[in-house]
């Protein structure tokens, strides 16, 4: 570690053979004071620092006060900070103020001061708040997470206004340096889950951290599992609502996607309007999509299993019907399946690459012309069509898209599991996926809560499950919160 010194000269020198060979880093020198005897030395990325000679920049105000201010003044005036500039950073080493440089902030040298400053400015460019693109709602709020760490903390704190909200800041990625911020409710959050957290990031080094989908791999307990255990969300509300529920959220820069955690199958089927609408409404939506997350995962191993080995099940008139349809249809009931179901998988992956309207267009569009020009050329029956577009359907009313994602990867598991052994196969692999689920746990919260274990919080859990009881019958908050602070709502007499 090289410390900053009082001589400028020696201070430049060590700077510029940091940043050698960086020409987006800008250098200048100035000379301060009212008699210009003053020297100093100003670094900054360029475009992360405004205009250094405006006057509404914090940079600005300082360095048009220091050209006006007696020399021999200067270093007090730096040293007590007298503007009161909020934030500003001083360093002793030259490594840490050329660190602290690549936050966007710029860095100041002053002849005769032996510490660097680090002074806060506009920062990086980014995109700014803009509306959330997944977990659209009816009712709520439309504001959606930014990448820029600071702007997603201050969307947090603007709707969870208390003294009690903490925010760690930890920065993985010996080369990338990526603030992450843990954001919990004190007095709510467990801190054995704060230090588990902790202990998992730090668990390995990594060269970057460039977004939240590298910190939820790196800190997954089953990292083989199909299931998210950690739930993902870019609206603020819903982050919001996770802290106030004993959650920690974890924001890491440059990602739109905040990690909650610790999370259960339920969280996942919630949505922010389940508790935004009446009670009627949000029950039925949550019975729709859990519904869906099963026929999302099941339902064409199911026709499988039917129309191959136990046609007895079905009534003679729909069985007749299914065989009329597949008159001329050259192939077996489980090609037909696999087929119409990866050609839909690559119809949204093409969707979902392709820019802006016509990703709409192919999905919607391609669907339509593929799926009836295999019907009339008879590569497929229409059953089939039909049962691949309601499966689609099924995995699109699932709220979170990683979450939907496993069913769509275990669909396949149950095709071919239906297509080898029929309805054993489909009670074989819904109990192994059963079981799974039953040894699953986020953080020490079971997977299945509060399908299991609803004794723990004295079956409160249940009044927002499957069903959701009205607002005002919902009174403790979820196993998340500490014991002796479940209380979250109590009516003034």
């Amino acid at each position: 570690m090289t410390s900053v010194s009082e001589n400028i000269k020696e201070n430049i020198k060590a700077y510029q053979q940091i940043y050698k060979d960086c020409s987006d880093i800008k250098m200048r020198e100035m000379m301060l004071g009212k008699k210009k005897n003053v020297r100093c030395f100003l670094a900054y990325i360029e475009v992360a620092v405004s205009n250094i000679l405006m006057e509404t920049t914090a940079l600005g105000r300082l360095l048009s006060y220091l050209e006006q201010a007696p020399g021999e003044e200067i270093i007090e005036i730096l040293d007590k900070n007298a503007l009161g500039i909020a934030d500003v950073t001083p360093f002793e080493t030259m490594e840490e103020a050329a660190q602290g440089m690549l936050t966007g902030d710029a860095i100041l040298f002053v002849d005769g001061y032996p510490k660097a400053l680090k002074i806060s400015d506009k920062g990086y460019p980014n995109m700014g708040v803009t509306e959330a693109d997944s977990e659209k709602v009816i009712r709520g709020s439309n504001e959606g997470f930014a990448d820029s760490i600071k702007v997603n903390t201050a969307l947090i704190r603007k709707r969870v206004r208390s003294t009690k909200v903490k925010v760690k800041e930890m920065r993985p990625g010996v080369r990338s340096h990526t603030n992450v911020n843990l954001v919990y409710m004190e007095d709510l959050a467990y801190p054995e889950i704060i230090a588990e957290v902790e202990k998992r990031l730090n668990r390995y080094e990594i060269d970057g951290v460039l977004d939240s989908g590298v910190i939820e791999q790196l800190a997954e307990e089953k990292w083989y599992s199909p299931f998210p255990q950690f739930q993902t969300t870019q609206r603020p509300d819903r982050a919001a609502m996770a802290i106030l529920e004993g959650r920690v959220v974890v924001l890491s820069d440059n990602s739109p996607v905040a990690l909650i955690l610790p999370t259960d199958y339920n969280s996942f089927i919630k949505t922010s309007d389940d508790y935004y609408n009446r009670w009627e409404v949000a029950t039925f939506g949550r019975i729709l999509r859990y519904i869906a997350s099963f026929f999302a995962m099941t339902f064409p191993g199911l026709y499988l299993a039917v129309t191959n080995f136990h046609t007895q099940v079905l009534p003679t008139t729909l069985l007749l019907s299914f065989q009329a349809a597949r008159q001329g249809v050259p192939f077996p009931a489980v090609f037909e399946v696999l087929l119409m179901e990866i050609s839909f998988e690559l119809l949204r992956e093409a969707g979902v690459r392709l820019p802006g309207a016509m990703g709409n267009t192919i999905g919607i569009v391609g669907g339509l012309i593929i799926g009836q020009a295999a019907v009339e050329a008879n590569l497929v029956s229409p059953i089939v069509v039909i049962i691949v577009a309601f499966t689609a359907l099924c995995s699109f009313a699932i709220p979170n898209e990683e979450f939907a994602f496993s069913f769509r990867i275990l669909k396949f598991a149950f095709i071919a599991v239906c297509a080898w052994l029929g309805y054993f196969g489909f009670l074989i692999s819904l109990l192994m996926v059963l079981i799974h689920l039953s040894h699953l746990t986020s953080f020490g919260i079971p997977y299945l809560m509060p399908f299991v274990g609803p004794e723990l919080t004295g079956y409160e859990d249940q009044r927002d499950f499957l069903w959701r009881f009205p607002l005002r019958k919902i009174t403790k908050r979820p196993i998340y919160a500490k014991r002796d602070k479940r209380t979250k709502l109590t009516r003034k007499e």
